[in-house]
């Protein structure tokens, strides 16, 4: 990751006025409501990941982002940080740093991807600060909403069953 980058937090997620999940990440030093936020849209699936890391929540069997710490963890690897490195066209692109015995390796992620990891592993996550100011928006969303969109999904997190993750042909 090249460049300035800055330290931020999982602010929430959200889901916009058309039912779709977006991911609100704040940097550590801002107050809810002052500066900026990073709206990424991901998925359904990638945003229960992330809540479920945030949240502590557990699980009955790990979930993917579980079973890749667990296989860098026993090949003898660790995960450093993530960060969002870059925007193109739209695209959010992410990196994972992780520590292996052959030094630093840099793997591509996609940001919702990066981000579930890190909740997990609670290492660092960064933005770059182009990013920021690129893609970033004004944070003018009090803590209340956020924590209110939390409880609601919390709620879906309760009543969803592992059928629900089935796919057309499981």
């Amino acid at each position: 990751m090249e460049g300035r980058m800055l330290q931020v937090r999982v602010a929430g997620v959200a889901l916009d006025a058309s039912g779709q999940h977006v991911l609100l990440l704040k940097p550590i030093d801002e107050l809810p409501g002052s500066g900026r936020i990073l709206p990424i849209w991901i998925g359904q699936m990638e945003a229960t990941s992330i809540l479920v890391a945030v949240e502590g929540a557990e699980v009955p069997r790990p979930l993917a982002h579980d079973l890749m710490l667990r296989l860098l963890d026993t090949a003898g690897a660790e995960l450093v940080q993530v960060g969002i490195a870059r925007i193109d066209d739209g695209t959010f692109y992410a990196e994972a740093t992780v520590s292996t015995s052959g030094g630093a390796q840099v793997v591509d992620a996609r940001p919702s991807d990066a981000i579930a990891l890190a909740s997990r592993a609670a290492v660092p996550i960064l933005v770059a600060d182009e990013v920021m100011m690129d893609a970033g928006v004004p944070d003018f969303l009090p803590e209340e909403d956020v924590s209110e969109r939390l409880d609601e999904f919390k709620r879906f997190l309760d009543d969803i069953e592992p059928e629900d993750f089935a796919g057309p042909d499981d």
